[in-house]
C-alpha cells in the first residue's frame, strides 16, 4: 500500500489532483487511517489511476470519465470519436478567430467587418441602370432608405441597382449569408467599402448577391450607414463589382 505522497511520486499526479480524483468519486483511496486521515492506496487504485490519465489524454473530460473506467472498449471508442468531432469544431474556431485577429493587426482598418445569416427580407424600390459607380451620388437617398447595387457583367459595363421608395416594385432578398459593417461618421462610405472589398478578398469570400447601403436615423436624428454585402466562400473567379467611388 501506499500513502498519496507516494503515489503522486510514482505516478507524477500532483496530490492536488489525486484529492481532486477522490471528491469526485472518481478515485477513492483502497483505506483512509480514521486517526490520521492518511489516504492509502494500492494496486486497483493505481491501475484506475492510469486508465483516468490516459482517458483524459484522448480528450475526455472529467465529467465523462467516470461513466466510462468500466465500459466496455466499444463505448469508450465511441465517446472519443464524438470528442474528437468537438475538438475539431473548436480548433476551426479557433483557427479562423486567429485568422481574423492577425488580418485585423496586419491591414488597420476602421471598420469592424461582421458575418451573419439574416432572412428574408421584402422591400419595395426604383431599379437604375449605371454606367457609373460615380453616377450613384445622384441617387443616393436620405435617410431612412436602402440603396441596392448588383454585379455588372464586365467591370467596365453597366450595372444595375435599386433604391427603396414607396410604391415601387416589390423585391424579395432572400435568407442569405452576409458581411456587414457599421461605417463611421469618420470614415465615409467610400473609404469603408473599399476596406470591406479588400477584407472580402483576403478573407477568400465571394460576392454572389446585392451590395445594401443602408441609411439610418433614429428618432434623435442620429445617423448611422450599414454596408451588408451577400457572400459565399471560395470564389473561383473575379466577379465584376462597382468599386465605391471617390467622386461621391
Amino acid at each position: 500500500m501506499w500513502r498519496i505522497g507516494q503515489l503522486a511520486r510514482m505516478t507524477g499526479v500532483s496530490e492536488r489532483a489525486l484529492r481532486h480524483y477522490d471528491k469526485l468519486g472518481l478515485l477513492k483511496p483502497a483505506a483512509t487511517d480514521r486517526m490520521t486521515g492518511y489516504r492509502w492506496y494500492g494496486v486497483p487504485e493505481l491501475s484506475r489511476l492510469e486508465r483516468i490519465r490516459a482517458l483524459q489524454r484522448l480528450g475526455l473530460p472529467l465529467r465523462h470519465i467516470a461513466d466510462l473506467l468500466a465500459a466496455p472498449e466499444a463505448q469508450v471508442r465511441q465517446a472519443v470519436t464524438e470528442n474528437l468531432a468537438s475538438l475539431r469544431r473548436d480548433i476551426a474556431t479557433l483557427t479562423a478567430t486567429a485568422a481574423h485577429a492577425e488580418d485585423h493587426l496586419a491591414t488597420p482598418m476602421s471598420i469592424l467587418p461582421q458575418s451573419a445569416t439574416v432572412g428574408p427580407r421584402h422591400l419595395r424600390v426604383r431599379h437604375l441602370t449605371l454606367h457609373r459607380p460615380a453616377d450613384l451620388a445622384v441617387h443616393c437617398p436620405d435617410p431612412p432608405a436602402t440603396l441596392l447595387t448588383w454585379l455588372q457583367s464586365h467591370p467596365t459595363g453597366p450595372f444595375t441597382a435599386a433604391v427603396t421608395t414607396d410604391g415601387g416594385t416589390r423585391l424579395t432578398l432572400p435568407a442569405r449569408s452576409v458581411v456587414r459593417a457599421v461605417v463611421p461618421e469618420s470614415t465615409g462610405v467610400v473609404r469603408a467599402g473599399q476596406e470591406l472589398f479588400g477584407w472580402l478578398d483576403r478573407h477568400g469570400l465571394d460576392i454572389i448577391g446585392p451590395n445594401t447601403e443602408e441609411h439610418l436615423m433614429d428618432g434623435d436624428g442620429a445617423r448611422a450607414t450599414l454596408l451588408e454585402i451577400s457572400v459565399g466562400p471560395h470564389p473561383d473567379r473575379h466577379r465584376g463589382r462597382p468599386e465605391p467611388s471617390t467622386d461621391r
